[in-house]
């Protein structure tokens, strides 16, 4: 169950609403949004930066301590060349541009997935972004770039297999399981108690597999540029009304603990 035991008080929320602790969010549906519109793709990308700057300053002020951000997958990449392109573009305006404010607001940044595919200055302000707020307290944002969850799982795999072969022996499956989060790219992160995806689509695309084994989901038909503060505390307050039981007794008390 959610460590964080703040209340939200404004807004649609319940007075007795439990923020949870951890916020994972699938952000989609901004080629939709430009094409309703009658508009580029890339303008629905650069209308989702907007909101992904709404919903991070919106979470920190409602007290989520973590915001995990799924930017883009390892499938986007057989996308038309020049959107992804434009993606990546507005990716280096984003770091650029908000790097220096969430510094400002105690916000650590962090990326997770494979940066070997990303172009020299992209990872060059990327890792310029996690120095600068890596000793800060705040929300804890991570944004997932060139993600994707079954690479993930092959590579914390191989990890621990490799790691076993050095030490010379065969560990029993609950050895497996306890250890295994700590190869995961996200070792440091508490697994995610909400999962929300935008759009109105109902699956989680390959994000997050092995974290999101209990977290509840939210689905919303909101599409993503037009995501706000509202909608996050639609999702929070429904999240708030679910019984969280982790299958059952000992497993809550085993993942309580680990």
């Amino acid at each position: 169950m959610s460590d964080n035991k703040n209340h939200i008080s404004n807004g649609g929320v319940a007075a007795n609403s439990t923020v949870p602790r951890h916020i994972a969010l699938i952000m989609d549906g901004n080629g939709r949004w430009a094409n309703a519109r009658g508009l580029p793709r890339t303008a629905g990308h650069k209308a989702g930066v907007e909101a992904t700057r709404r919903v991070v300053r919106s979470s920190a002020e409602l007290g989520v301590k973590y915001l995990t951000l799924f930017a883009f997958s390892s499938e986007n990449w057989r996308r038309p060349e020049a959107e992804v392109r434009e993606l990546m573009r507005l990716l280096r305006i984003y770091l650029r541009s908000e790097t220096a404010d969430l510094h400002k607001d105690d916000v650590r940044l962090r990326v997770i997935g494979d940066r070997m595919m990303l172009a020299e200055d992209t990872r060059q302000l990327i890792d310029q972004a996690e120095i600068l707020t890596a000793a800060n307290t705040g929300l804890q944002l991570t944004i997932a770039l060139n993600y994707g969850g079954r690479d993930e799982l092959a590579f914390a795999a191989q990890g621990m297999i490799k790691d076993y072969h050095e030490k010379g022996y065969v560990p029993d499956i609950e050895e497996v399981e306890s250890r295994f989060k700590s190869f995961l790219m996200t070792k440091d992160l508490p697994d995610p108690d909400l999962l929300i995806r935008t759009s109105g689509e109902r699956r989680i695309s390959n994000f997050l597999l092995w974290q999101c084994a209990y977290s509840e989901f939210v689905f919303s038909d909101v599409l993503w540029p037009d995501f706000d503060k509202t909608d996050l505390e639609q999702a929070i307050q429904e999240f708030s009304g679910r019984d969280r039981r982790f299958g059952n007794a000992i497993c809550q008390q085993r993942l309580t603990k680990s």
